[in-house]
């Protein structure tokens, strides 16, 4: 499948959008489930657990992620080229 103007267009923009939001954050706060999630996908290295009552080992606090700072840079020169490669292209 060849993608086309209209799918490459969409595709830059939202990349350069999530690398100004990438830029406006210092880090996520993640959810009592995310953080959940994220320890059993990754492991319990360096996430200390707590007994609940129930026998299940809840994480002792929300995760926070602090993504790098070139991340948004990134994004947002990847999302500007793509764009403007959708909009030289032909129909």
């Amino acid at each position: 499948m060849v993608p086309k103007r209209s799918h490459l267009l969409l595709a830059g923009l939202l990349l350069f959008l999530v690398g100004v939001q990438f830029r406006m954050v210092e880090s996520f706060t993640l959810s009592e489930k995310s953080s959940r999630l994220l320890v059993a996908q990754l492991g319990d290295k360096g996430f200390p657990q707590q007994q609940s009552l129930f026998g299940g080992g809840t994480p002792a606090r929300p995760r926070t992620i602090q993504p790098p700072a070139w991340l948004g840079l990134a994004l947002m020169s990847v999302g500007s080229v793509i764009t403007l490669k959708s909009l030289s292209m032909k129909d």
